[in-house]
């Protein structure tokens, strides 16, 4: 399915149960927030290694967090008339440029300190 194609299925599971109402941009940045704190809390205090472990242990909740955070922006970005695949197509592009690959290759420095 296409972004479009899960973004419809996501907005008609909202609309049927008339929760647009509620839906509006600071509600929806606050639960994609929210979402992607679900998201990490397995991995608090937990090493590199360790948090290995925890996507094993527990894939399904990870899974379904993750997929808590794409559905929410993927609302966000239509209910905002921004079409998602661009942006994210854009920012790709403009990370390459921040980060070409003979400097940035095995490093985790931000781009100004490349």
């Amino acid at each position: 399915m296409s972004i479009e194609e899960i973004t419809a299925r996501i907005c008609a599971f909202r609309d049927a149960r008339d929760w647009l109402q509620f839906h509006n941009p600071k509600e929806m940045a606050v639960a994609v927030a929210a979402e992607a704190g679900e998201l990490m809390q397995p991995f608090v205090w937990k090493s590199p290694e360790q948090s290995e472990g925890v996507v094993r242990e527990k894939r399904q909740e990870i899974s379904e967090e993750m997929a808590d955070v794409a559905m929410l922006l993927f609302e966000f970005a239509h209910n905002s008339g921004i079409n998602l695949e661009q942006a994210i197509l854009a920012k790709l592009e403009k990370n390459e440029r921040r980060y070409p690959v003979d400097k940035a290759r095995g490093s985790n420095a931000k781009y100004n300190e490349l």
